[in-house]
C-alpha cells in the first residue's frame, strides 16, 4: 500500500515539475528569433522557414523569424526585448552583450565535420583582376560588409591594421556594402575592387554559396587574404528569459541535425555544407571579440 502511495506521489511530483517547466508558455505565445543580414532578406527567410516550422512543432508555440536591414537592427531588437533569440556572429554577440550590459547568454555554435568551430575572414577580388595580394590594393576600394560584422569588418580591419595596412590610409575608400552578398556582388560587377567576407573552408562560405545560387559565375571570385581563425558566432538568448524557454530552444536547436535534417541543411545554406551540428559555448569564448571592439572604440576616440 505504501509502495503504491509513494509511486503515486512521485508521479504527481513529476507531473507538477513538468507543468512548472512549461509555465513560460503562458507568457510567450510567440517566440521570435533573429537572423543577421548576411544575404538578401528573401533568401534568409527561405533558408530558415523549415527551421521555424520545426521549432513550432518541437517547442510547441508559434515561432516568427525576425530580420533587419543591418546587423544593428537585430542587436537592438534583442537589447530592447523585442525578440527572444538570435543567430549572431561573434562581433554581433559582443555588441549585443555590451548594449544589454551583459544581458545575453551564448548557447550553441555550429560545428563542422572536421570538428572545427571557426571560420575565416577573406578579402575577395575578381579572379581576372591584377590584384594578387593586399599590397596590390593600395589606393583601391575595399568594401566592408557591416560595422557589426565580425568577418566582414572587425576582424579584417583589426588584422590589416596590425599587419601594417592601416585601412583609412592604405585604401582609397572603405565603404560599407550593407551585407556580405552585396560586397561580393559589388566586386563581381566592378563596383568595388575588393570586399571582405567569410569562408568556412574551401568549399563552404559566402562566395561558394553565391555561386550555387547563380548570383556570381563559378571561378569569378578569388580571395587574396585570409584571417586567423575566428570563433563561430553563437545562437544567443536573452538572459532575462525563463529558464524553461531557454532550455527548450537550446535543446531543439541542438537536435535539429538529426530531428529534421532537411531544415538543418537549408539553414546551413550551401549544397556542399560541411556543417555537422552544434556544440555548447559560454561567454568566455567571445571575450577576445569584446576586447577587439574596445580597441576599435579607442581608435575612434583617438
Amino acid at each position: 500500500m505504501r509502495i503504491i502511495a509513494a509511486a503515486t506521489m512521485l508521479a504527481l511530483g513529476l507531473g507538477a515539475t513538468a507543468a512548472h517547466a512549461e509555465d513560460w508558455k503562458k507568457d510567450y505565445k510567440v517566440v521570435k528569433f533573429g537572423i543577421l543580414s548576411g544575404e538578401n532578406e528573401s533568401d534568409r527567410i527561405a533558408r530558415y522557414t523549415p527551421f521555424k516550422e520545426y521549432l513550432k512543432k518541437t517547442v510547441g508555440v508559434d515561432v516568427e523569424i525576425f530580420t533587419a536591414g543591418n546587423y544593428d537592427g537585430v542587436i537592438q531588437a534583442l537589447a530592447a526585448n523585442q525578440i527572444e533569440f538570435a543567430f549572431l556572429g561573434s562581433s554581433a554577440y559582443a555588441a549585443a552583450y555590451t548594449e544589454s550590459e551583459g544581458g545575453m547568454v551564448p548557447l550553441l555554435t555550429q560545428q563542422q565535420e572536421d570538428g572545427s568551430t571557426g571560420y575565416f575572414s577573406v578579402i575577395v577580388v575578381r579572379c581576372d583582376s591584377p590584384y594578387k595580394k593586399v599590397e596590390d590594393l593600395k589606393g583601391k576600394t575595399l568594401a566592408f560588409a557591416d560595422p557589426d560584422s565580425t568577418s566582414g569588418y572587425n576582424v579584417p580591419y583589426f588584422n590589416l591594421d596590425k599587419q601594417g595596412f592601416k585601412p583609412t590610409e592604405f585604401f582609397g575608400a572603405i565603404p560599407f556594402s550593407g551585407s556580405h552578398e552585396a560586397g561580393v556582388a559589388g566586386v563581381a560587377n566592378g563596383q568595388f575592387d575588393a570586399a571582405a567576407t567569410y569562408i568556412n573552408n574551401e568549399v563552404n562560405g559566402i562566395p561558394q554559396r553565391m555561386e550555387a545560387k547563380g548570383m556570381i559565375k563559378k571561378g569569378e571570385i578569388c580571395w587574396i587574404w585570409q584571417s586567423p581563425e575566428i570563433t563561430s558566432g553563437p545562437f544567443t538568448a536573452r538572459a532575462n528569459l525563463p529558464e524553461g524557454l531557454i532550455t527548450a530552444m537550446k535543446t531543439a536547436v541542438m537536435n535539429v541535425p538529426t530531428a529534421d535534417p532537411v531544415a538543418f541543411k537549408e539553414m546551413s545554406g550551401a549544397e556542399k555544407s560541411t556543417a555537422k551540428g552544434y556544440v555548447e559555448v559560454n561567454h568566455e569564448r567571445y571575450q577576445w571579440i569584446i576586447d577587439m571592439r574596445d580597441w576599435f572604440k579607442k581608435q575612434r576616440r583617438g
